[in-house]
């Protein structure tokens, strides 16, 4: 037996499998409902059809998906290929609640929703369909009772016929009862005992039996008789407990206890006999409970009337009863899923980067009622981003719609991050009902929005000499989105990895390693933020550490020692040198003072500039070098120091003339006449309180030499014989030796070197005097041997310029004469008023070689006005010098020029010179060298024994001390040997 039903159910399943053809799969321009059939009671991941193909979409990119929107409890779709299979719940159609009044097999079926979905559900399109669960034979008849009873009456004739309690299958259709057999067994006249077996149509069939036990009874020859064999009626649903719906009423001909009716259910549900009460005795129909239609909205029942007699005879009626709709069902609001977007528990996820238009969710409205009461209409109420659209162009039942919640604006997490969207839906009956339904939408957050920071720009100052480890700074990062989309990680430039470091969650700023500001004092570099979001977004700030200093560092000279050189008899708070010192610290701790130590009140310094200024004027000859030490503070707290030793060397100026020491001008020399040439007649000694080439000396006879006899070594000093000694050279010579140094200016000092030429000194008394006339003579005056020999030579001169002189006047009185005599002729007299063309007569020029007429009172002519007027003029910027007695040009700069101007037109400006009361100029003598301590003065006492001093190269012939600061002139001697005053000029 058991063999039978498993190759049947194995039967059934083959047969089912077969039936899995859709029924009508055409997609027209309206959507239209898939049709499948299925076998009840299958394994799961039975293939029921393909959407897809069904539908005609081509699949395989990935672009186009499927997702099962209603029906997941008994089917499931691949979300790629839209094939559609049974989910791992079996399928029984005896307990699906819509098949448990169903007696037609077309009309047990599983309804469902598939979506197909756009890229990134740009668009999404819903599709309702059907799967028919098909009946197999998973079930066996069963009768009410293991024991029926049936009352027979007596002597009945053969054939009559008997209604037997039947029994009932949950399968329908050809797997519902087909038979019933009656199998006899042996028993009593009074009673029998039968087997009742019931069998169905499936394949294998089943059957089950039940013991019938039959009385035999007295004779109840009529049947009650039902007034209508059908009773319809309309019943209110909702109607009130007791309230009679209809009478069914049955008469029975015979009389007595055979003639007495009782009402019983028939061939009725439990939910009739729960739902309705039958009065037995009037036949009364009426509410036992409440009657919903939209549970229940039609019974449909069979009513026996049964006599009393034995056997009792029955008749049976059918009755139908209409449940009619009243308005007292609100509107149902059902929000499901649609495509991938997730929806639980009354929350759907969307993400804030969906396209407007994008459906989010699937509402479903419905109402249970019928007609106008089923109506519906639905809105979304408040401001929110969402509306409400048709989910298919048809129009469908008015009682059952769906729409689709789209998008209406875009969303933004960090503007909103939830929506409670309240879905309003009223019906159209009267009055009208309503109800709402929410949804909260919860804003999915995109890696939209990158991490900004507070500031651009973070500025912080961090004292150097720190402890590495220590936090500089911390800068954060905000970012508007959530989740893994706002978690921020910091991270540095490469650049500074190795100074700095950041954590990459608190984002504090640490110093790897100890600051020097002196190093550097400012560090700049970017901090990233990025986001742990997909994509990553990252933003940035730029942090400038500014190194803050520490007096951690002494100020520090230039130099250990500075070298400084001046010029002496420099002005009194002259600048004489400038230290630099510097402190690698900044600010106040950079702020120096500058200290001069051991300071003698000799010099000062300025602080800002470090210069060294001298509070007197130097003196070389008094002290060449200055040592002392300048000490540096700077302004920190505690204050650090530093000092440098300043050497300062006073350099030399030409301020000194040399001093002659030998030999003395009071001495001489006695030289026979029969020395030889290159004799060393004398030696020059001098000396110079200068320095260097200040000091350098070098010897000239710039008078008394008019013989050339003598010449001097310009550098030793040494005079010497180069002339072949005469008769007339015989006598004292006094020569005019000029001692120059080489400073710039130069400096001079002029001294007298007196040689005797003669075989002995026979009357030294005479040597003196003449010696001593020599100290007054001018230097102009050349003493040179014997006086008379030059005298007769002087006189014989003046007679041969006399003659000449007389002679050239004639000559040039007749020259006149005889040009007036021819001219007269030529111009036939003199015209009145006329200019003549050319002077004839031109300035005469004075006749040296004519001698003045002498004054009567006084026998010595007398000399022109401007003879004796001597000039002090600057040096020519070329350098030229007078470097002869007689106005020669000398090659020092800076130095004097001095030259005897006769008088006349040409003559110079009169302020420019000093006049002396002689015809001819002189020199004094002064009795002594000039001292050390009269600093650019060209005046020196008269040296009768030492040497006459003056400024320059070369001096004229009357003066005995010329420089660029002072020229002084003498005037010449008289017979009486009376001194006249001179003029000294101070530099």
């Amino acid at each position: 037996m058991l063999r039978m039903r498993t190759a049947g159910w194995a039967r059934g399943w083959c047969l089912g499998c077969c039936l899995l053809l859709p029924l009508s799969l055409s997609l027209a321009a309206a959507k239209q409902l898939l049709r499948y059939r299925l076998a009840e009671e299958g394994p799961a991941d039975v293939r029921i059809g393909n959407v897809a193909s069904d539908l005609g979409i081509v699949t395989g990119s990935g672009e186009v998906t499927f997702s099962l929107e209603s029906g997941s409890e008994y089917l499931k779709i691949d979300n790629l290929t839209g094939e559609l299979s049974t989910s791992e719940r079996r399928i029984d159609r005896e307990k699906l609640p819509q098949c448990q009044m169903i007696f037609d097999e077309n009309e047990c079926f599983l309804d469902f929703e598939v979506s197909v979905i756009g890229p990134s559900q740009s668009w999404v399109d819903l599709f309702e369909g059907r799967v028919i669960v098909l009946d197999i034979n998973d079930n066996t008849p069963t009768f009410p009772s293991p024991v029926l009873t049936l009352t027979v009456e007596e002597n009945r004739p053969v054939g009559t016929l008997y209604l037997l309690p039947t029994a009932t299958d949950r399968d329908f259709g050809r797997n519902g009862i087909e038979r019933y057999e009656l199998l006899q067994e042996p028993g009593q006249r009074d009673s029998y005992e039968l087997t009742l077996r019931v069998r169905d149509g499936g394949d294998p069939p089943r059957s089950s039996q039940a013991i019938l036990r039959v009385l035999i009874t007295d004779v109840n020859d009529n049947s009650p008789r039902f007034e209508k064999s059908v009773y319809e009626a309309d019943l209110a649903e909702n109607s009130a407990p007791g309230t009679p719906i209809l009478q069914l009423r049955a008469a029975d001909l015979d009389v007595g206890v055979n003639g007495q009716i009782e009402y019983v259910f028939g061939a009725a549900t439990e939910s009739v006999r729960r739902l309705l009460r039958l009065d037995e005795t009037s036949g009364w129909l009426s509410v036992l409970h409440r009657i919903d239609r939209e549970e229940v909205n039609q019974l449909r029942f069979t009513v026996m009337a049964r006599d009393r007699g034995q056997p009792p005879k029955t008749d049976k009626a059918t009755v139908v009863l209409n449940i009619k709709d009243e308005n007292d069902n609100v509107p149902s609001i059902e929000i499901r899923k649609i495509g991938r977007i997730p929806l639980k528990d009354g929350v759907a996820n969307v993400a804030e980067d969906v396209l407007v238009d994008t459906p989010i969710a699937l509402v479903q409205v419905s109402d249970r009622d019928q007609g106008e009461n089923g109506v519906v209409t639905c809105t979304v109420v408040g401001d929110v981003p969402f509306q409400l659209k048709p989910a298919s162009d048809t129009e469908g039942d008015q009682n059952k719609k769906k729409y689709f919640l789209h998008t209406s604006t875009p969303l933004d997490y960090e503007t909103t991050r939830e929506f409670n969207v309240v879905i309003v839906a009223v019906d159209s009956g009267s009055p009208s009902l309503s109800s709402n339904n929410s949804l909260i939408v919860k804003v999915g957050d995109t890696n939209d929005n990158p991490p900004v920071f507070g500031q651009s720009v973070v500025e912080v100052y961090f004292p150097e000499n720190n402890i590495p480890g220590e936090r500089v700074a911390t800068v954060l990062a905000t970012d508007a989105d959530s989740g893994k989309n706002a978690e921020i990680a910091y991270s540095l430039d490469s650049s500074v990895m190795g100074i700095f470091a950041i954590d990459p969650d608190s984002g504090d700023i640490l110093v790897n390693t100890v600051l020097d500001r002196e190093q550097t004092d400012r560090y700049e570099f970017k901090v990233n933020a990025k986001d742990k979001g997909i994509p990553v977004l990252q933003g940035s700030t730029t942090v400038i550490v500014q190194v803050a200093d520490k007096n951690d560092n002494d100020p520090k000279f230039m130099q250990d020692v500075f070298t400084f050189y001046v010029k002496e008899n420099l002005q009194p708070n002259s600048p004489v040198g400038m230290v630099t010192v510097m402190d690698a610290d900044k600010g106040r701790n950079a702020e120096m003072s500058l200290y001069i130590e051991e300071n003698n009140n000799i010099f000062s310094i300025e602080n800002d500039t470090g210069t060294i200024y001298s509070t007197m004027s130097f003196d070389r000859e008094h002290q060449t070098t200055y040592t002392f030490r300048v000490k540096a503070v700077d302004g920190g707290d505690p204050p650090r120091s530093a000092t440098a030793t300043v050497s300062l060397f006073v350099m030399d100026e030409n301020d000194n003339a040399p001093t002659v020491t030998l030999p003395k001008n009071i001495s001489y020399t006695l030289l026979p006449p029969s020395s030889n040439v290159r004799t060393v007649v004398a030696t020059v000694l001098a000396t110079d309180s200068d320095d260097g080439i200040n000091a350098d000396l070098n010897y000239s006879i710039v008078g008394g030499n008019p013989f050339k006899l003598f010449e001097i070594d310009p550098t030793s000093g040494v005079v010497s014989l180069v002339g072949k000694l005469t008769q007339k050279h015989y006598g004292l010579h006094r020569l005019v030796v000029q001692v120059n140094d080489s400073g710039q200016p130069s400096q001079s000092t002029t001294t007298l070197v007196h040689v005797f030429v003669n075989e002995s000194v026979s009357n030294a008394t005479v040597i003196d005097s003449q010696i001593a006339r020599s100290l007054h003579t001018p230097l102009t005056q050349d003493i040179a041997g014997d006086p008379s020999y030059e005298i007769s030579k002087q006189r014989l001169s003046i007679v041969i310029g006399v003659v000449a002189g007389i002679m050239t006047v004639i000559l040039i009185i007749l020259i006149v004469v005889m040009a007036r005599y021819c001219r007269s002729k030529t111009k036939n007299g003199y015209e009145a008023g006329k200019k003549d063309h050319e002077d004839f007569f031109t300035p005469q020029q004075h006749d040296k070689s004519k001698k003045p007429k002498k004054d009567k009172k006084n026998k010595k002519s007398k000399q022109p006005l401007y003879s004796s007027i001597v000039t002090v003029e600057a040096s020519k910027p070329n350098g030229q010098r007078y470097d002869s007695v007689n106005e020669k040009l000398s090659d020092s700069p800076s130095m004097g020029r001095y030259r005897s101007v006769n008088g006349g037109p040409g003559s110079p400006d009169l302020a420019r010179h000093y006049k002396s009361s002689s015809p001819l100029p002189t020199v004094q003598l002064h009795p002594q060298s000039p001292t050390a301590g009269k600093k650019h003065q060209a005046v020196q006492d008269l040296p009768p024994a030492n040497t006459f001093v003056g400024a320059g190269d070369n001096i004229s012939i009357g003066s005995d001390h010329c420089s660029e600061y002072s020229c002084q002139t003498n005037n010449k001697y008289s017979k009486q040997m009376r001194l006249h005053p001179y003029i000294t000029v101070f530099g």
